[in-house]
């Protein structure tokens, strides 16, 4: 029975995820969700409160596949201290690869709320995991501030937002000059050598 129900929810998510994608989320209503399941308004009720709800579950399951692909890369200690975090902040690039489509749905006007609740999951998500990286490079002498946290913190932040297009209407001059300037700020906040990280500007470059 759990995995039966386990099933009908999975489904119900899909359904939603599908309909928010066309329709945007202020656009779908539960009628729509249960007209293209085919269930009883019951059932829904039985597994989500509201359409809020089918959402916040929706958004859980984004980022249980983004985050979970963060931790892996970041537990990798074969990887090189910098090219572990280049990677880290790839794998939640959510405007390339499989979540291309999530983020089409996300920059949607009638998705502004997911697309807020997602903002706030990787700000709150991927600056721990990449504050242990940075913990591991100060004991191996590679970086050094007594803030690893709140430099990443810093760091997540402004790409989320900045980057984000959006956030910041730039030409593609303008954002050339904004990773520059971000990967400057960076070191210096990690007190690395001067362009020891500007190997992160082909990565955002060849993300594009």
């Amino acid at each position: 029975m759990r995995k039966e129900a386990e099933v009908r929810k999975n489904e119900i998510l899909d359904v939603a995820d599908e309909l928010f994608g066309k329709k945007g989320f202020d656009g779908t209503s539960t009628n729509d969700i249960l007209e293209k399941v085919g269930i009883a308004r019951g059932t829904l009720y039985h597994h989500f409160k509201s359409k809020e709800d089918i959402m916040d579950a929706l958004i859980e399951r984004y980022s249980d596949r983004l985050l979970g692909a963060a931790r892996e890369v970041a537990a990798d200690k074969t990887i090189p201290l910098v090219d572990r975090i280049i990677r880290v902040v790839m794998s939640m690039n959510l405007s390339s690869g499989s979540s291309g489509e999530m983020m089409e749905h996300l920059h949607r006007p009638q998705n502004a709320l997911m697309h807020q609740k997602i903002q706030k999951i990787i700000i709150n998500g991927l600056t721990p995991i990449l504050a242990e990286i940075i913990c591991e490079g100060i004991e191996q002498g590679v970086f050094s501030t007594p803030y690893p946290y709140e430099c990443m913190e810093m760091v997540v932040t402004y790409a989320n937002t900045i980057f984000d297009n959006d956030m910041v209407e730039m030409t593609e001059e303008d954002r050339v000059t904004r990773i520059q300037a971000f990967i400057f700020n960076v070191e210096r906040l990690l007190d690395v050598e001067k362009g020891s990280l500007m190997s992160v500007i082909q990565m955002f470059m060849s993300n594009e």
